[in-house]
């Protein structure tokens, strides 16, 4: 028997100049960068919420509040590491991850396998178990006008009984 649980995660960060554009632990060469108290890394922050989700464990913000200065500029990897330490010490492991990240510019796809080979090694998993997608949002709302960039993420976790 097999015990399976399944995660939604979102998050979305503000555009803006002075800040690197982080995705996926992965440096993303662009005018603008992310806003935010870590790197605001909105990819690896929709999977972590996922993962929590999952298992009804609340939300990156009950870890790694923004109004404690330890997590400022954290590195958002960093704070995967041990999401994904916390949900095995509880017996379950990742099946897959789909995500989608949402943004007009830059064009993420050129980055897709380099952040799935980033995302795969850190979760310890394999890179067919991370799903990467990209989309625009039509030039529609906040990420259509290039003031953010979004992501989406589910996920399968999965424990034998």
């Amino acid at each position: 028997m097999v015990d399976i649980r399944i995660g939604n995660g979102y998050d979305i960060h503000r555009l803006v100049l002075g800040r690197p554009l982080i995705l996926g632990g992965i440096h993303i060469p662009h005018r603008l960068g992310l806003l935010g108290h870590s790197d605001a890394d909105v990819l690896t922050h929709s999977i972590m919420d996922a993962m929590l989700g999952a298992l009804s464990l609340g939300d990156i913000g009950h870890y790694f509040p923004p109004s404690d200065s330890q997590w400022a500029n954290a590195n958002s990897l960093t704070l995967l590491k041990q999401v994904n330490q916390l949900i095995r010490s509880e017996g379950w492991y990742l099946g897959n991850i789909d995500s989608t990240i949402i943004a007009e510019e830059p064009k993420i796809k050129p980055h897709i396998q380099l952040i799935k080979e980033k995302l795969s090694q850190v979760l310890n998993i394999c890179q067919n178990q991370v799903s990467i997608k990209a989309t625009t949002n039509e030039r529609l709302g906040p990420v259509g006008r290039e003031k953010g960039i979004s992501s989406y993420a589910v996920i399968l976790l999965f424990k034998s009984l």
